[in-house]
């Protein structure tokens, strides 16, 4: 196929892939194996299986690897842009909208509509990650003990990924002999080498001009991109506490508002970043800022993501014969879903209650609603979200723009 028909095809995926990493995933597999034949389903199965090796948007890495698959290089670089690209132009213009009119009543009445059906979309996400993920006893208790680590005990996200990997592998049989893969290892070394560079230049230079924000902003979402297994759900509670209460650069509230923005674009719901760094930028130092720091956002989140695919795509089929591997995978995988639950509780406490209170008591942190801040509407809205999603089977997009207006109609109504 020419580079003609590869942007065709993957910027019409890059535009209709709304609704999340199986949805995303399952257009996808109807384009790329049913409509056009460029991927058997064998190897797109092999190429899904490495991506969820890997930290990162799964769906972005996919179809960057359909793309390297079909042209190198170029073609995986043009895969994955169009896949990143639709959604971060949406998500710039909603941001600077936000942070001029953010505060509006009527803009918070819609969000609060969006944000009711974000905490139904959480929930369907846990729902839909269970059905796949927790298949024994094993795995349900891998669940509900990284949901127990994060929810009573605070313990660090990137602690509880590893401490799953870790008993998953050493659960695992021992690795089968494999074939020596057929790849030169040069190549690879090549990619990491220049990707790497390409991944600390703008931090580079951030740290040569002084420009201290930025580079503050760059080394967290590096860090955040090493560590984002199992999707933006997975990361984004501790992604808030990162961003909230030890840099203080946006507040909850804002936060909530970002991940309802991010469930509004196509793209990957990672994209969420892109709303924090720019945001942050232009609360700090206006548009210029707001898009520098955008721009370092997307590059230091999605760059990441290229290097790992373009290094270790040759070493798929290889990778079919390290049971060790797979069973970390699969922990990793049990563990995420506890890690989702407990960031809808999160989300649902910040989103049904005006105030929450983090309480400790000895070794527990415990997150605390007042009761008398409850609130009915937002309640309301969310039962009508779950109406929606769950029981009337609308798409996502059709969802969030009928839970937006819900949202204005009550606040306009309660207002007056």
């Amino acid at each position: 196929m020419s580079f003609t028909d590869l942007v065709f095809v993957f910027g019409r995926i890059g535009l209709l892939s709304f609704g999340g990493p199986a949805a995303q995933i399952a257009l996808m597999h109807r384009v790329l194996v049913e409509e056009t034949g460029w991927l058997d389903d064998a190897r797109f199965l092999r190429a899904l299986s490495f991506c969820m090796l890997l930290p990162g948007p799964e769906a972005m890495q996919l179809a960057t690897y359909a793309g390297w698959r079909l042209r190198g290089i170029p073609g995986g670089l043009i895969a994955g842009g169009l896949f990143v690209l639709p959604g971060a132009v949406v998500i710039a213009v909603l941001t600077a909208f936000y942070a001029r009119f953010g505060a509006a009543e009527a803009v918070q009445a819609a969000f609060l509509g969006v944000k009711a059906a974000v905490i139904v979309i959480v929930l369907q996400a846990i729902l839909r990650l269970s059905a796949r993920a927790l298949q024994d006893a094993e795995a349900v208790a891998l669940a509900c003990l990284a949901f127990a680590g994060l929810f009573l005990f605070a313990l660090p996200f990137p602690l509880v990924v590893a401490l799953a990997a870790a008993w998953g592998a050493a659960r695992a049989p021992a690795a089968r002999r494999a074939p020596r893969p057929d790849i030169r290892l040069t190549p690879a070394a090549g990619v990491l080498a220049l990707g790497g560079a390409a991944w600390a230049a703008p931090l580079l230079m951030a740290w040569a001009t002084g420009q201290t924000l930025l580079l503050s902003l760059g080394l967290f979402f590096s860090k955040l991109a090493v560590v984002t297994f199992g999707g933006a759900y997975a990361v984004l509670a501790f992604m808030t506490q990162q961003v909230v209460v030890d840099r203080g650069w946006l507040s909850t509230g804002q936060m909530i508002d970002g991940l309802g923005l991010a469930e509004t674009t196509p793209g990957p719901l990672i994209l969420v970043t892109q709303f924090v760094g720019q945001l942050t930028g232009l609360q700090a130092g206006g548009p210029l800022l707001g898009a520098l720091a955008a721009a370092m956002t997307l590059w230091v989140t999605f760059v990441p993501c290229f290097i790992w695919i373009f290094a270790g795509a040759p070493l798929i089929d290889w990778l079919e014969h390290m049971p060790r591997l797979s069973a970390a995978l699969r922990a990793i995988t049990a563990a995420v879903v506890g890690v989702i639950a407990h960031l809808s509780v999160w989300f649902a406490a910040h989103v049904l209650f005006a105030d929450v209170a983090l309480t400790r008591a000895g070794p527990l942190t415990l997150l605390i609603p007042d009761p008398a801040s409850f609130r009915p509407d937002a309640f309301a809205l969310s039962a009508l979200a779950a109406a929606l999603l769950l029981w009337r089977g609308w798409s996502l997009p059709a969802t969030l723009a009928a839970m937006a207006a819900a949202g204005l109609v009550a606040g306009l109504t309660i207002g007056g």
